[in-house]
Formats: C-alpha cells, sequence, structure tokens
C-alpha cells in the first residue's frame, strides 16, 4: 500500500467573517482566502451571488464539521429594490423584460404590502439559482434558454424594515430564513404592487449569531499576509463561536469519554430537548450533541481535539 498523502498547507482552525466583495463568486473568494493562509482545509456556509456583498463566514479546519449548521441559520441582508422594471434574472445582471408606470407607489404603499410577505412564505424559486435539475444547476440551464418547472417551497420571512424610499427605488432590511431568494422576494413585491420590480444592490449583513459582528475584508487579509501567519490567525474566532446561541454542555471526564465513543450520557440539570454544545469540563469544545427523548444527551457531530 501506498502512504497516504500528507495535506498541503497549515492545520487552521476557527472560523473568519469575510466582507466578501462585488463581483467574485463565493467560491472565488474561498480560495484566495485559502491561498492567504496557506490552510490546509476551508469551507463557506452558504453561497453569496457575485452581484452581493457581505458576510461570508469561511470555516477552517474542525470548523468545517460545523458549516452545515450555520447553512441551515438564519440570514440578514440589506437590499435596494428598483420599481418598475422585470429582469430576466431578478437582479441588474439580467436584462430588462418589462415595464411599468410606478405612478402612486410609495413608501405608504410599500409599507401596507410588508404583512403579506412575513411569515411563511411560498416560494418559487428562480430559475437563475445554483439548484440542481437532473445535476445540472438551474443558472446553466437559464443561460441556454430553458425553463424547467420548479416546485414552491416554504420560506421563513423573520422581519421586513422598510428604510429610505426614493423615486421608484427603496431600501430594505429582511431577517429570514434559508433558502431565501431576496430576489424572488423583491420580484413578487412587484407584482403585488403591479409595477413589477428587481434588485440593484443586495449585502448580507449577518448570519445566525453573527449579526451586526464586524466583517474583514480581502485587502485587509492581503495585507495581513505579508506580516505573516500569525496576524492572520487573530482574525479567527472559535469554531464554538458558530454554535453561540445553543446552550453549553460541560461533561465529567467519564461522561466525556463515554461520549467520545458513540454513547448518550445523562448530564443533571440538562436542558430537555433540542441541540447543545459539549464541552469536557468548562472550555474544551468537543462537539454537538442533542437530547434524546430519554433525556439522555446522544453525540452527533464530535471534534477531534488533538
Amino acid at each position: 500500500m501506498g502512504r497516504r498523502r500528507r495535506p498541503r498547507g497549515r492545520a487552521v482552525n476557527g472560523i473568519l467573517l469575510l466582507d466578501k466583495p462585488l463581483g467574485l463568486s463565493s467560491n472565488d473568494a474561498l480560495q484566495k482566502v485559502k491561498t492567504l493562509f496557506k490552510a490546509q482545509k476551508v469551507g463557506h456556509t452558504g453561497s453569496l451571488d457575485p452581484l452581493a456583498s457581505g458576510m461570508l463566514p469561511l470555516c477552517f479546519g474542525i470548523a468545517t464539521k460545523l458549516s452545515a449548521f450555520l447553512l441551515d441559520a438564519d440570514k440578514y441582508y440589506s437590499v435596494r429594490v428598483r420599481l418598475g422594471e422585470t429582469t430576466a434574472t431578478g437582479d441588474a445582471e439580467g436584462e430588462v423584460t418589462q415595464t411599468r408606470p410606478t405612478d402612486g407607489i410609495g413608501a405608504e404603499q410599500i409599507e401596507a404590502i410588508l404583512p403579506q410577505f412575513t411569515g411563511v412564505v411560498s416560494q418559487l424559486p428562480p430559475m437563475y439559482s445554483a439548484l440542481k435539475h437532473n445535476g445540472k444547476r438551474l443558472y446553466e440551464l437559464a443561460r441556454q434558454g430553458i425553463e424547467v418547472e420548479r416546485e414552491p417551497r416554504d420560506i421563513m420571512i423573520h422581519k421586513l424594515e422598510l428604510g429610505v424610499v426614493e423615486g421608484n427605488e427603496f431600501e430594505m432590511q429582511v431577517h429570514c430564513s434559508k433558502g431565501t431568494y431576496v430576489r424572488t422576494l423583491a420580484e413578487d413585491m412587484g407584482e403585488v404592487l403591479g409595477c413589477g420590480a428587481h434588485v440593484i444592490g443586495l449585502r448580507r449583513t449577518g448570519v445566525g449569531p453573527y449579526t451586526g459582528m464586524p466583517m474583514i475584508t480581502l485587502e485587509r487579509i492581503r495585507e495581513l499576509a505579508e506580516e505573516g501567519a500569525e496576524k492572520l490567525d487573530t482574525q479567527l474566532m472559535p469554531s464554538d463561536t458558530a454554535l453561540g446561541e445553543w446552550p453549553a454542555i460541560s461533561l465529567s471526564k467519564d461522561s466525556s469519554f463515554y461520549v467520545r465513543q458513540g454513547q448518550a450520557v445523562l448530564v443533571p440539570k440538562a436542558p430537555t430537548e433540542g441541540w447543545v454544545r459539549l464541552y469536557e469540563g468548562d472550555d474544551a469544545f468537543i462537539g454537538v450533541g442533542e437530547v434524546q427523548d430519554d433525556g439522555k444527551i446522544a453525540p452527533k457531530r464530535l471534534i477531534a481535539t488533538g
């Protein structure tokens, strides 16, 4: 048998809140950061369109085991919408397919329809999306002029807040569940208003527990990379911050041993349901568990702590 190849790069662990620039795909941004960190392993937590900027949490090393939980987390956006024009893609990248007058539509009319788009909302995913149909991305089919049937799906809009309204454009803050297409939200609002709409600016301001937190730009990462790896690593947050909203459970040495063997354990005064963060003692994060019907905590995703 041949020897296993050693992974290339540094064993870096933690989470970086990248401020993704406009015009770059999420994967391109990730690859640039990975190269600058000289990191072995990095993953992102859900794509942002090239035309969107803002928060893209990057998971390094052991934190990649937790990326699925951030993928499931709520998202926060700041969006700018133009009324009166419908485009092929729902944003400024596509050609204008229809123009309609916006006379008489102002802040009062927009505000009046917001309740219709708050709570559980059914959305038809756009053709220009990364969803797959028979193994092909929808946007690949859309570029070939092919449209396929999509199933509507329920998403949750927790909060919509109208900002500045200027002429036929307005700004809005959106707090939504995963799987929400803000472009589709804008298009649907435009149809209810009777004039059509598309997104002209989109910025993600928060993901799950990382809401309103400072982000780092690609330019700043480049500057720090020139100063050395230690400087870069100061920008990483501990992996367990991804689960910051979950209860923390401190396990005894014995309980930690059994959990690492994949066994459920009974922990006094633990929550009676849901997901929990698991620690050996007070500060050694060892992974994620879930409370079972019998009250025991079962390990779900463990992290090797070296």
